[in-house]
């Protein structure tokens, strides 16, 4: 499911100019199944709420918790002025604004909504690890459609460097695809959103 990131740049989206200073770190694509109507990102967002999520396998539900430990225990998370200087929410335009079906800096788990356009998706993480940027992009294929994750992180601190090498093994071979499994298959059963995953 990890593709190319060079066929996600060719993609007309937002968030090649917005982040053209971030290395893109990987990229995901899912096949989703036709939908009756016009689906937009809210509706890929309600498939990958946090609510939907605790369905997940119970070795991703682990690693999520220990995740969220390991945040309390070493005060990696939480707001900080420092952290909200750093945001990219003041690169958005008042055309990023119009566009944005929910309002910008809504907070979502461990991101913070930056746009939600009707076919793009992007929020941000700040804490003490990481300063991460996660882009949802729906995409219409023959027969149903794309859904792209691609997930930027900003070079910098050794400590980065370090919980990235240490996480991605997780990522690539148990959360991800997991996650996007099961999207997948509530896909084919639509909900309402309760709260969205950037």
């Amino acid at each position: 499911m990890r593709v190319d990131p060079a066929v996600f740049r060719q993609l007309d989206l937002r968030v090649h100019e917005f982040l053209s200073d971030v290395p893109l770190h990987d990229v995901w694509r899912v096949e989703l199944a036709p939908r009756d109507g016009e689906p937009d990102m809210r509706d890929v967002r309600a498939v990958m709420s946090d609510a939907l999520l605790v369905s997940l396998n119970p070795v991703v539900r682990g690693l999520f918790a220990l995740r969220a430990f390991l945040g309390r225990l070493f005060r990696w998370d939480g707001e900080r002025p420092a952290r909200t200087t750093r945001s990219y929410a003041r690169r958005l335009t008042d055309k990023d604004h119009e566009r944005s079906l929910e309002p910008p800096g809504k907070v979502e788990g461990p991101f913070r909504l930056l746009y939600v356009f009707p076919t793009e998706a992007l929020g941000e993480a700040i804490n003490s690890t990481v300063h991460a940027f996660s882009c949802l992009a729906l995409v219409p294929r023959e027969g149903g459609y794309f859904l792209y994750w691609a997930i930027y992180v900003r070079p910098g601190k050794a400590l980065t460097r370090f919980y990235m090498a240490l996480i991605d093994p997780f990522r690539h071979w148990i959360v991800y695809p997991s996650i996007l499994r099961h999207v997948q298959e509530a896909w084919r059963a639509p909900v309402r959103p309760i709260s969205g995953c950037a």
